[in-house]
């Protein structure tokens, strides 16, 4: 398998174009789903060599026909085999009519269908391309299979799952494996779809690479350091602490100083060459007990920002952990319009009923990078939050065009979204990184990169990734504040 292809992502319309495309190619289509069914086939023996009968459940389109395909090589190769068709299997058309005139029995409704020990499922009900919600028929016999131990294998997605958003459209199965072809969908992804899908595995089914690029229209990617390794700062001899950039990170009032303390430390930890906490005066003292290799600079209000802003080596800003929701937050954000901001949790809060106030000062090159979790997200952007024909992706991109920011659309699949269109699906995060104060920490790493000078989208993608990988470096029971210390820059 061509790894260049089998980590690309396509979207469920991006699919049915390559399929056309290769049909329209002279590649027999019927060929295809031979492949395709053989690997499914090959993956119920290879995982589950004591089955007791394979039930392969059809649906009433190519999906299903690779069905039949799988159940016939099981069937030669000595397994019981069931077929449970959905609808009336002589309304199946083309090649998987083709799949089902050459399968020996018989199938079964789908709707009569009773799971037995000694069973694994092949789900071939729908495929990638599901967008509307399943029959109450179907959903009553996915009901009924995910109360029971029985293993499932999806055949491209667990049926009742959305390939372009990862949705569940009234209800899917919870499968065991996921064998999908030639590249992954966007559902495969992103939650609910990725746990769903249990362990994933792209088979090749033979298209050529060239048609599957020639049919890629999306900007959409897993995340990872492929994408953005060349925006990252070069580590030269010649370099030196204000050439790795100074970052600023602002803290909040004398009760509310963690925050800012460790977003700085991230900073320091992905690379920043100088990292200062500026704090109003009554924190000054509290903040100053606790550091040492960050720097500490009094800032009460806008006159004292400003003055202090002439310092033109003052370029990247963190504003939002621990500083508090309210007036001084848009003052100050409206001081740092001409310079690079990570505008977090508090910062962000601040514009919830002046959202274009913050949008309207980030003109031209982007600069600004918004992290916000689901509420901040609804806040901010609550029309296209509300939007539910759409999915997570398309919310992200439309946010970043709004906003002209990167948007890092936080969660267990974020979403770091750029306003021309790139998307990134990150997936290395582990669970125990949904802690209090994790969020601060991914804006110190995000800070520091910018103050390195790797563009914002660039600095958002790479610093979600680096947030992950601190967690998985961590382990499990990991704080916010011992997640500083696992930073480590690329």
């Amino acid at each position: 398998m061509n790894d260049g292809i089998s980590k690309l992502l396509l979207t469920p319309e991006e699919m049915t174009a390559v399929d056309a495309r290769a049909a329209d190619s002279g590649i027999d289509s019927y060929a295809l789903m031979e492949r395709a069914g053989e690997a499914v086939a090959a993956t119920l023996l290879r995982h589950f060599p004591a089955v007791l009968r394979a039930a392969v459940l059809c649906g009433p389109g190519n999906n299903g026909g690779d069905g039949y395909v799988a159940a016939r090589h099981l069937n030669e190769s000595g397994v019981v085999v069931d077929v449970f068709q959905m609808g009336e299997p002589t309304r199946l058309k083309g090649d998987a009519a083709r799949a089902r005139d050459n399968f020996p029995a018989a199938p079964q409704s789908l709707e009569s269908y009773q799971p037995r020990n000694g069973d694994v499922i092949i789900d071939a009900i729908f495929g990638a391309g599901l967008a509307r919600n399943v029959p109450a028929g179907v959903r009553d016999v996915i009901e009924r299979v995910n109360g029971t131990n029985v293993p499932v294998i999806a055949v491209d997605l667990p049926s009742g799952v959305d390939g372009r958003t990862g949705s569940v459209r009234g209800a899917a199965f919870v499968a065991d494996r996921t064998v999908t072809f030639m590249t992954r969908k966007p559902g495969h992804l992103l939650m609910p779809g990725r746990e769903l899908c249990g362990e994933l595995e792209v088979f090749d089914i033979g298209i050529p690479s060239r048609i599957i690029h020639a049919e890629k229209k999306q900007q959409i990617a897993e995340n990872g350091p492929e994408l953005w390794r060349r925006a990252l700062p070069s580590n030269r001899l010649g370099t030196h602490k204000y050439k790795r950039g100074h970052l600023v990170v602002f803290s909040g009032e004398a009760s509310k100083t963690g925050a800012a303390r460790m977003s700085a430390m991230a900073g320091l930890k992905a690379g920043a060459g100088l990292v200062t906490i500026a704090a109003p005066k009554d924190a000054v003292g509290e903040n100053a007990a606790h550091l040492t290799a960050i720097m500490l600079h009094a800032i009460e209000d806008e006159a004292a920002l400003s003055d202090w802003l002439h310092d033109e080596r003052l370029q990247t800003f963190v504003l939002g952990p621990g500083f508090g929701v309210g007036e001084k937050a848009r003052r100050f954000v409206a001081l740092l319009s001409e310079r690079q901001l990570v505008l977090d949790a508090d910062g962000l809060s601040s514009f919830k009923d002046a959202p274009d106030e913050l949008f309207s000062r980030f003109s031209g090159i982007p600069r600004l990078v918004i992290t916000p979790h689901e509420g901040e997200f609804s806040r901010v952007f609550p029309d296209i939050a509300a939007d539910t024909a759409i999915g997570k992706i398309e919310k992200a991109q439309a946010a970043a065009a709004r906003a002209n920011a990167a948007i890092v659309y936080k969660g267990a699949d974020t979403v770091i979204a750029s306003p021309d269109g790139r998307a990134y699906i990150n997936t290395n995060a582990p669970v125990w990184l949904a802690t209090a104060g994790s969020g601060d920490v991914l804006a110190g790493i995000i800070g520091a990169l910018m103050a390195q000078g790797v563009p914002a989208f660039e600095a958002a993608a790479a610093g979600v990734y680096m947030h992950g990988e601190a967690g998985l470096l961590g382990g499990k029971g990991l704080t916010a504040e011992e997640l500083a210390t696992q930073v480590r820059p690329l």
